[in-house]
């Protein structure tokens, strides 16, 4: 494995192994980049037969974002740091909605960070709206996917707060997580994210840019056995079609390491 495959993340610059230098990545070829939840019905718990009343959820804050690495930090000794995020950026572009089913399917919660330019037509709005309606937080990845540190201030607030204003338009909730193009944060994004109540994410690793993992054997072997997974990695991956066919065999693996995999809605958000 080259160090090269640690330091272009896909949709972002900022490195892998917890280290994000933001730095841009050479340009792609032809590659796009990359709520409160809606409460599952409640499972056939016994009480519920007996008082006829609904489950409540429990969305304590379990974890924040640790800003040296981006990982998962456990807010309290009784929360096991055995812990993984899953975040899947550029949606909703072709295959973010399967890759929510089958999420919802295993069980497991994750990020979808969404661009704006998927969100054109009433077709791709739909599509966001599944996405959200299955249970799955919104993220900002901004309107037009361009590196924040080549735009002037109010360029960036435009490509941040639009986002947030669209997302709300079709899911009746603004984004609470954002996530930098290239993970290029500068200090008006910082500020901006700050402003609209939004948590700064960046990642641990991703593979799936990489030609070497793009087939789904390829992507589930580095992904469940990089020596990047380490407790309260944060997992990036795309709307990919070799990500989408992996990503169920990505969560078993995990799962048979011991990784739980966090559920966003219990990451501390500001007030």
């Amino acid at each position: 494995m080259t160090a090269a495959a640690f330091f272009l993340a896909g949709c972002t610059a900022s490195g892998t192994g917890g280290k994000n230098e933001e730095k841009p990545p050479e340009e792609e070829k032809a590659v796009h980049e990359a709520g409160e939840e809606k409460p599952e019905p409640a499972a056939d718990l016994e009480s519920d037969e007996k008082t006829k009343q609904p489950a409540i959820l429990d969305k304590t804050p379990k974890y924040k974002i640790d800003p040296e690495n981006w990982s998962l930090k456990p807010l309290s000794p009784d929360v096991s740091p055995k812990a993984v995020l899953l975040t899947i950026d550029d949606a909703p572009d072709q295959h973010s909605v399967e890759m929510a089913q089958t999420l919802k399917k295993m069980g497991v919660k994750a990020i979808f960070f969404v661009n704006g330019h998927f969100l054109d037509t009433e077709e791709e709005k739909a599509r966001l709206k599944e996405i959200y309606q299955l249970g799955f937080p919104i993220g900002n990845h901004t309107m037009t996917h361009s590196n924040l540190k080549d735009l002037t201030p109010s360029e960036q607030k435009r490509e941040i707060t639009v986002l947030n204003d669209l997302v709300e338009q079709i899911t009746g909730e603004r984004p609470r997580f954002f996530r930098a193009p290239f993970g290029s944060n500068t200090d008006e994004s910082r500020k901006i994210a700050e402003e609209e109540k939004m948590v700064l994410m960046n990642w641990t690793y991703g593979y799936d840019w990489e030609s070497d993992y793009q087939t789904k054997e390829a992507l589930t072997e580095i992904m469940i056995n990089t020596p990047y997974l380490t407790d309260g990695a944060n997992l990036l991956m795309h709307d990919r079609k070799w990500t989408s066919e992996a990503l169920s065999a990505i969560v078993t693996g995990l799962k048979q390491k011991g990784y739980e995999m966090a559920d966003p809605d219990t990451i501390e958000t500001p007030l």
